[in-house]
């Protein structure tokens, strides 16, 4: 087992894990199993899938609960250009790689160097937490209220912390710190007045507008 496949399978179980929380949610936000299922079998993108049922919780329409889920979805959009151009994917790889093509997967595949290890780290982490996040989505839907409230148990923790561990390599110069330091300032002062979703929408564009005016000769 390489580098990149430990990582990623590292990766998927602690996001995939985190499914059960979705499963449970949903359910209790009002949508049945078979609905909560299709939309992690679908959708895969928890962000946006936690952001459609936090809509309907709150009473919101369908059209309503679509545009943030869609909101959201739009970062997956920028990470398909790149993992495109990265993995170079032909016939039914290139339809797979667009289903798992997710911020963990991305982030993986980016922290390897070996273009080999980029393949192998994306689909390990892309593919692995697709069964596992899907698995717990049906078991958390299933269970229900026998879970009590999944937020207690902070899987939610065990998420950011893989984030974190795939981060932590990248930070070895001053300016991959100063970035990751701005990214983080600009979403803590969004979160209060942006709508969920959009934070990280804004870091990005921080990074993007760093790289844009710190290095023309990139552009």
């Amino acid at each position: 087992m390489t580098p990149a496949v430990r990582i990623g399978l590292s990766v998927a179980i602690a996001t995939g894990l985190y499914g059960v929380s979705f499963g449970a949610l949903g359910v209790a936000a009002g949508l049945d199993v078979l609905q909560v299922v299709a939309l992690s079998a679908l959708m895969f993108t928890g962000g946006s899938q936690f952001a459609y049922i936090g809509v309907v919780a709150g009473g919101g329409g369908g059209a309503a609960a679509l545009g943030a889920a869609t909101l959201l979805g739009v970062r997956n959009a920028v990470y398909g250009v790149q993992v495109n151009r990265m993995l170079r994917p032909r016939g039914w790889r290139r339809l797979a790689a667009a289903q798992v093509c997710i911020d963990e997967s991305t982030a993986t595949a980016v922290g390897q160097r070996d273009p080999d290890e980029q393949r192998r780290g994306f689909w390990a982490a892309g593919l692995g937490i697709y069964l596992l996040w899907n698995l717990c989505t049906a078991a958390g839907a299933l269970l229900g209220d026998a879970l009590g409230d999944p937020r207690r148990w902070g899987l939610d923790g065990a998420a950011v912390a893989a984030f974190l561990g795939l981060l932590w390599p990248r930070l070895s110069s001053r300016e991959p710190v100063a970035i990751a330091a701005a990214c983080a300032l600009a979403t803590v002062l969004a979160v209060p007045f942006a709508p969920p979703g959009v934070p990280i929408l804004v870091a990005a564009a921080v990074a993007g507008a760093w790289g844009w005016f710190a290095r023309p000769e990139a552009r």
